[in-house]
């Protein structure tokens, strides 16, 4: 009998100790949705505050919450419509349906770089080259297709009025930039993160909460100055090494890494912004956080094909996970002005930010006047929109679509020449407006949840140990009497209550020996076991049991609120906390 893997043990464990298992057990399950139990919520919220704590509060981040249904004008506009989209086939015979590629990857031991780049009729030929049949009967499967990997619905009883459960966070930060510009006094550069739900409708899920088609998503937008885009962060951790594989290097077929320092990394052009490398930098510390090493953790740069469609240059922090090998937990992507100029195109609204100069600088500036005796014959009632519209829009933009294509679109309208009269003037500008510039770190949040569980899972004498981090743990605290008889039990439930006033996750058990009770803890993560004894009734003191090591102190109980909050602070570790046992 093979014994069961990593991933299995720990999702037994999860389901066991309410952490996580599937959502709607007793309707036969649904792929793709995770449901938390008490562990398990309280980690994930965890995972999330240690975001938090790490990168919005010490960079000044501005926090903000947006909904997740969004008009589909948005995500016309942003190009997701039309590039979320997987190639997918169905069993000729029991109609089950598997992404295309992931079972190229799986059946054919292809790289996901190999099958990123194949069209339909090459997906199609790779699945009849290795014989692939359906996975769940055996039979043959039908001719590939896409599939739009975003939720549909409808807003209000208007069928026309369509929305889409949002992919990603970013958008609804892009949306609202204007207002959260306001917000940070118009300054640059300007940080701006969301921490929500995601939907995306996956063809197959069948990784546990590695792929859910509604999952947590942490997501900063950094935005800067093109002209100005030093990261001041950047002269401390300019020596810090990354383990990269670069696109020049993955492109060759090498797997091979390369340690490079920061400073190398932007020299070599390995990283094209400064403002990346930062936050790729601090993901690997994140991760550290977590409990992952940094000889477990690597950056895996996109290749053209491989990048998403808002992407000038996008890599991957990969995790090494048992089952999975190398596992993506967050995406590095610079943006550009891609997205606001996206939105600025398609609302008319104007996404430039204005930065003013020392002293003013003589240059030339293309103006655009609406020629309105042109304008009102061929739009009629929408002239007015449209001379409006035109008054907004980047000149120079219009200027050089007139001489490359003849014409410029307008959202919906076709400008021609005879619409405008363009005029080059020259200026005093007494500064520049530019659309501003975006980097991007986003996070799975219930990947990390798995990553945690996974790196802090240990046995030591044959027992189950849940090493987290002490910042992580679920329950912080366990409150055991030794025997439930003589005053010990009264006297364990009392100090329970007082640590529960003073602030700390603390968990009251009397069920079963001292041992077994142990066992839970450790199994719970728990990092510390509280026991009152008969010692306690005479001078007040308590044993503290540390779950790694299995050591013991004795303290009085009248230190013992400053000793855990030193401990759980990282002032202290465990053997400052008391006498050695």
């Amino acid at each position: 009998m093979q014994k069961p893997d990593k991933y299995e043990i720990i999702s037994e464990l999860a389901r066991r100790r309410g952490f996580f298992w599937p959502s709607y057990e007793i309707y036969g399950g649904a792929s793709g949705f995770l449901t938390y139990g008490p562990l398990g919520s309280t980690l994930k919220r965890k995972v999330e505050e240690t975001f938090r704590d790490f990168y919005i509060k010490p960079f000044q981040i501005l926090e903000m919450e947006s909904s997740i249904v969004t008009p589909a004008r948005v995500f016309d506009a942003s190009g997701h419509v039309n590039a979320f989209r997987e190639p997918m086939v169905e069993c000729s015979k029991c109609k089950r349906k598997f992404r295309a590629d992931h079972l190229l990857q799986e059946k054919a031991k292809m790289s996901d770089t190999e099958t990123e780049k194949l069209d339909l009729k090459e997906i199609a030929e790779e699945i009849t080259k290795h014989s692939i049949k359906c996975l769940e009967c055996g039979e043959e499967l039908g001719k590939p297709k896409y599939f739009m990997t975003m939720f549909s619905t409808t807003i209000g009883p208007y069928s026309e009025s369509i929305g889409y459960g949002r992919p990603e966070a970013a958008q609804g930060v892009f949306v609202e930039f204007k207002r959260l510009y306001e917000v940070a006094r118009e300054r640059l550069p300007m940080g701006v993160a969301q921490i929500g739900h995601a939907l995306r409708n996956e063809i197959s899920p069948r990784q546990g909460p590695l792929r859910l088609r509604e999952f947590t998503i942490a997501d900063i937008e950094l935005f800067f100055d093109p002209a100005v885009p030093q990261c001041p962060i950047l002269k401390e951790i300019g020596k810090e090494t990354l383990r990269l594989i670069p696109a020049k290097l993955k492109q060759r077929g090498a797997d091979k890494l390369v340690e490079v320092t920061v400073k190398e990394a932007l020299e070599k052009g390995y990283i094209r912004t400064e403002w990346q490398a930062c936050f790729m930098t601090l993901a690997k510390h994140f991760l550290n956080k977590l409990g992952v090493p940094d000889d477990k953790q690597r950056f895996i740069e996109k290749l053209d094909w491989e990048r998403a469609h808002y992407s000038a240059q996008g890599y991957d922090q990969e995790i090494y996970l048992k089952r999975w090998g190398w596992t993506e937990v967050s995406g590095h992507n610079y943006r550009t002005d891609y997205d606001l100029k996206q939105h600025m195109k398609h609302s008319g609204v104007d996404m430039q930010v204005f930065k003013e100069h020392d002293k003013p600088i003589l240059k030339e500036k293309v103006i655009i006047e609406p020629v309105l005796a042109r304008i009102g014959p061929t739009f009629k009632k929408d002239s007015s929109k449209v001379a409006d519209l035109l008054r907004k829009a980047d000149a120079r933009e219009v200027e050089k679509s007139l001489k490359e294509d003849g014409y410029f679109m307008l959202r919906s309208f076709r400008i021609m020449p005879d619409h405008v009269k363009i005029i080059h003037r020259k200026v005093d500008e007494t500064g520049r407006r530019f659309i501003p510039h975006t980097v991007e770190p986003s996070f799975g949040i219930d990947r990390l949840v798995y990553v945690v569980l996974e790196y802090a899972y240990s046995k030591r004498e044959g027992r189950t140990l849940l090493k987290l981090p002490r910042e992580l743990s679920p329950v912080q605290v366990g409150v055991y009497p030794l025997v439930t008889k003589d005053g010990l039990a009264e006297r364990a439930r009392k100090l329970h209550r007082n640590l529960l006033i003073e602030g700390f996750v603390a968990e009251y058990d009397e069920a079963g020996s001292i041992g077994r009770r142990y066992a839970r803890a450790d199994e719970a993560g728990i990092p510390l076991c509280i026991t009152i004894d008969y010692h306690t009734l005479d001078d007040d003191t308590v044993t503290i049991r540390d779950r790694d090591s299995w050591k013991q102190v004795r303290i009085e109980t009248k230190y013992l609120s400053k000793n855990l909050n030193a401990y759980f602070s990282y002032k202290n570790e465990f053997r400052d906390m008391g006498k050695s046992l």
